[in-house]
């Protein structure tokens, strides 16, 4: 069989059937390469024009942890045979750490979250003072496993009475925590190709999957097929268009995902209550949300297919 030209290396194909769709109709020949059962020969890579990578890091929360390391994997062994592949090991090493977002936005000057990584609870309360907090997994995703920690002892007893909060790879995040005006929610901008495709305003009524899939978070305020479930009622998450995004802030995205060799990167900020934005998430795994950008004008799918084809005509 001749090789496809483009191959889209994913773990979760409900959230990647609207690019599949796309793909479709526009005529790409294109491989959806599913990495929650998979095996690659080293030898024998690489055989298409384009990788397209789309694993996400919260491949665990569904029952999908070696997902991760085998894509990651992949991915190195792809760009070390010379594969062109977008949104690659460099792009994918970024999402999977949460401190290591922090760092970058440090060297470029961007306002940020203190943070604090640890694999040890007596070694993270000797170094962090900051209360309230937010505990996070290094290798986040869909807001899975965050809590807000009120004092120390919180901390203590929770990692003691629930040990799999360490998975999947042992370390977690102390990370200063922002009220945020539950009016204001935050601020989420979709990069493709380095520059600017929509910007959103995300109401988050309390919740921290925030995922901008319609298959998560529907449209009509449905309960979601996902597998990151809340710990408490709350009211829908609420995505609203938001065209007056500040120059600054996308100028800021832009850095981010420049840096970070991200091809397509869904940035989120905050507006801290001394009025400065803060960056805190950079996700490479960007699930558009077509009802927002529908506001702008476009089919972020059809956009997306755009890119991919000039990528491939390169």
């Amino acid at each position: 069989m001749p090789s496809p030209e483009l191959v889209v290396v994913h773990e979760h194909p409900e959230w990647q059937k609207p690019l599949f769709l796309a793909l479709e109709r526009r005529g790409v020949p294109f491989e959806a390469y599913d990495l929650k059962r998979a095996a690659f020969d080293v030898d024998l890579v690489p055989s298409a024009r384009l990788y397209f990578n789309q694993a996400s890091p919260s491949a665990y929360v569904r029952g999908n942890t070696r997902a991760v390391p085998l894509g990651l994997s992949f991915l190195r062994s792809l760009e070390l045979a010379g594969a062109r592949v977008l949104n690659g090991s460099r792009a994918f090493l970024l999402e999977l750490s949460k401190s290591a977002q922090g760092s970058l936005m440090q060297r470029l000057g961007i306002a940020h979250p203190r943070s604090l990584a640890f694999n040890d609870v007596d070694a993270a309360l000797s170094q962090w003072d900051l209360w309230p907090a937010l505990l996070k997994p290094e290798q986040g995703g869909s807001g899975a496993r965050m809590f807000l920690l009120r004092e120390p002892d919180e901390l203590r007893r929770l990692l003691r009475d629930d040990p799999s909060l360490w998975l999947p790879d042992n370390l977690l995040l102390l990370q200063e925590h922002f009220p945020v005006d539950p009016a204001q929610g935050i601020v989420r901008m979709e990069f493709l190709g380095g520059e600017l495709l929509y910007a959103m305003r995300v109401v988050s009524h309390g919740a921290f999957n925030l995922c901008p899939s319609e298959l998560c978070n529907p449209v009509d305020g449905a309960e979601g097929v996902c597998a990151v479930p809340e710990r408490a009622p709350v009211k829908p998450v609420e995505f609203f268009s938001f065209p007056t995004v500040p120059a600054e802030c996308v100028d800021a995205g832009r850095a981010l995902v420049t840096a970070g060799g991200l091809d397509v990167a869904g940035i989120e900020y905050l507006e801290a209550p001394d009025g400065r934005r803060v960056f805190y998430d950079v996700n490479a795994n960007s699930n558009l949300r077509p009802a927002v950008a529908r506001e702008w004008g476009f089919d972020p799918f059809e956009r997306v297919v755009d890119y991919l084809q000039r990528e491939l005509a390169r």
